[in-house]
């Protein structure tokens, strides 16, 4: 729970500073805008700590029970697995890596097949019993359309600007995931040889990062120095795109949708049937 606490407070300083600019500018509907956001991450905030609107704690609504009963033998459901592997990543991730990435720091692969259904259950609970729960898996948003990115996972807990996909985003977040993913496992190991299934994963971002030439024994700090070079040539832009995105997300989509993404209309088949 500490990492989601953390990240909510985080999140609420920044747009307590993002509203005294605002003030300073007298942008009066940004500071609805923001003011909104910074409420509804407070709530989030509450549930996290059993606080309820009313300042009385373990009144809070209870959350539905999540629908994703399947568990593995460490006692995880697959939502608790989503979880573990996106907090280590911190940017929205495929199905895919997120097995890897659990494979490889936890208990095993996750099941991938439930990762659809777990979606939708997630955003019935949501509008179900809005902030019941302490973060919904979610995907992560396009920065164009506002609409869900296709097999891109992300966490409410993140700030919108962290879970919206621009053009270079993509490769933003293989860069960012090569520096949390190396961080990590020399974190895990120390100084003992790195396991078969982390040492496939980490190989895999050495051979598909620019500059990064080792034919030898995976070299973990070439594989960060690499990663940081190449994102410090495309963070600016990408951040760029991302926070007017999510200046537009904050203005058009309500709290569900902000979380779930827009839902859009299939406007040939609408000119079709009309």
């Amino acid at each position: 729970m500490d990492e989601h606490l953390v990240a909510l407070e985080k999140h609420m300083q920044q747009l307590q500073e993002a509203i005294r600019q605002a003030l300073t500018q007298h942008d009066s509907a940004q500071v609805d805008l923001l003011g909104e956001e910074l409420t509804r991450t407070q709530r989030a905030w509450n549930v996290l700590c059993g606080i309820s609107d009313s300042g009385s704690p373990d009144t809070v609504q209870s959350a539905p029970a999540p629908t994703d009963a399947e568990t593995v033998p460490s006692g995880l459901t697959v939502r608790d697995q989503v979880h573990q592997a996106l907090t280590l990543l911190t940017v929205p991730a495929s199905p895919k890596l997120l097995s890897q990435v659990h494979h490889a720091f936890f208990s095993g692969p996750l099941n991938t097949a439930r990762l659809t259904t777990l979606r939708r259950d997630e955003e019935r609970s949501f509008r179900s019993a809005p902030y019941a729960r302490a973060y919904y898996i979610c995907p992560a948003l396009t920065f164009d359309l506002l609409s869900p990115a296709r097999a891109l996972l992300a966490l409410s807990t993140w700030p919108l600007e962290q879970r919206l996909v621009g053009p270079l985003t993509q490769r933003v977040h293989f860069l960012t995931s090569a520096l949390r993913l190396a961080d990590a496992a020399e974190h895990l190991v120390g100084e003992t040889e790195l396991p078969q299934p982390l040492q496939q994963l980490l190989l895999h971002y050495s051979r598909n990062i620019h500059g990064d030439t080792t034919r030898g024994p995976l070299d973990l700090d070439a594989l960060r120095r690499a990663a940081a070079a190449e994102l410090e040539i495309h963070a600016d832009d990408d951040a760029d795109t991302r926070a007017e995105a999510a200046r537009r997300a904050r203005q058009q989509l309500g709290d569900a949708e902000q979380i779930f993404g827009n839902i859009l209309r299939n406007v040939s088949r609408l000119r079709r049937t009309s």
